[in-house]
């Protein structure tokens, strides 16, 4: 009954907040935002705290942690990820009275560990700037929804609340494996269109990965031609897309999915210590000759290394003391919804009934993709559980 009740009042909140008009809300965002130049972190991770005017300061922080960036791109802050239909997150997290820092990790590709040490130590940074928060808040989308997912379950002391939104926070191996599935049954399908190892591709090709993807691979996989080769591609690595758009979203799936394997699977290697693919015993399904393609597609063993890091380090347990909120939307192409279900039971497993982790579900096409009203109501729900309305 005091579910209900919160969450009754919660929603005439975020109805009152979307009823003004963006126009008008922007302007006041940005006027009660004030941010500090970028600092350095010892990691040499790059951060950014934006704070509302003092006298609108409710002594709260929420922590924005960012998604993936590619292997090798440049350590920065991606700002790109915090706008939401024009307005920025730390717009609105100012103007609703609470501190906002955000930071860029110490490296690109794979970096929850990373992730999770700049974090805590940014909390670290923004106490001695602006004296220790009442409360701490952790949101995150992607990889960031991970790390804030992780964040939570081993910082109970620390954290108050979270939302993680899109993330792979069901199953790491499971997440591995959803790439490496879709690059060794696309290899099946068109043999030899990406040149050299599948996990770790000719740097040229790395360097060049958008030119080549456009020049030679979109080439050769929407042809007309090879349409049933891409249809059953798509059904065998079961890749999202919007039957109401088929083309178009099959496209994007593709893109996503090739990009992270050619790009980001040596760092991924590298970052876990070991080979993290596995497909020796998988049964795959889909195609117009299934048991011609489990014949020929190659199989791979994970490096026990990898294993062992993937379970110790990556893997979430269910196990939460303080309220998370995780949303997700039904055909992500590149953190599958499965991660949220797998999440939701290991909760239940834990014998949290709902208490703590409150799951929402978006059904709807493409990572991440949620409009800014959804986005309000998981912040809103966030911060009623954990005491910061």
């Amino acid at each position: 009954m005091s579910i209900k009740l919160k969450i009754s009042g919660l929603f005439f909140s975020v109805f009152f907040l979307l009823a003004v008009p963006a126009v008008q809300a922007a302007p006041a965002a940005q006027a009660i935002s004030n941010c500090d130049p970028e600092g350095l972190q010892d990691s040499g991770s790059i951060y950014r705290i934006c704070m509302p005017t003092e006298a609108h300061y409710n002594g709260d922080l929420i922590i924005w942690a960012h998604g993936f960036q590619d292997a090798g791109t440049e350590v920065q802050i991606p700002y790109d990820q915090l706008n939401l239909g024009g307005i920025q997150i730390n717009q609105i997290v100012n103007a609703l009275g609470f501190g906002f820092a955000t930071n860029s990790y110490s490296k690109t590709g794979l970096a929850v560990q990373q992730g999770m040490d700049d974090i805590l130590d940014l909390v670290n940074i923004y106490t001695a700037l602006y004296g220790a928060p009442q409360r701490v808040f952790v949101t995150g989308a992607s990889e960031g929804g991970l790390i804030t997912t992780l964040l939570l379950e081993q910082n109970p002391g620390i954290f108050t609340g979270g939302v993680a939104a899109c993330g792979p926070i069901g199953s790491f191996p499971y997440q591995i494996n959803y790439f490496g599935d879709a690059r060794v049954t696309f290899e099946f399908f068109f043999p030899g269109l990406i040149t050299g190892d599948m996990f770790d591709p000719p740097q040229t090709i790395v360097d060049d990965w958008a030119n080549f993807y456009e020049t030679e691979v979109v080439q050769v996989v929407f042809d007309p031609v090879n349409q049933n080769l891409l249809d059953q591609w798509v059904s065998v690595a079961k890749l999202p897309f919007d039957a109401a758009d088929y083309q178009n979203t099959v496209a994007i799936s593709v893109q996503d999915v090739l990009r992270y394997s050619v790009v980001n699977s040596a760092d991924a290697t590298a970052t876990l210590g070991g080979f993290p693919y596995y497909n020796m015993n998988r049964i795959y399904t889909g195609s117009d000759d299934d048991v011609l393609l489990n014949q020929q597609v190659q199989r791979f063993s994970a490096d026990p290394a990898a294993i062992v890091e993937m379970q110790n380090n990556y893997n979430t347990t269910g196990q939460l003391d303080i309220p998370l909120v995780t949303m997700h939307t039904t055909r992500d192409q590149q953190v599958p919804y499965l991660h949220q279900q797998i999440y939701t039971l290991k909760t239940l497993a834990s014998g949290d009934l709902g208490s703590n982790h409150i799951p929402i579900k978006v059904d709807r096409y493409e990572h991440c993709n949620f409009n800014l009203s959804e986005v309000i109501t998981a912040l809103f729900l966030m911060l009623n559980l954990g005491g910061g309305l």
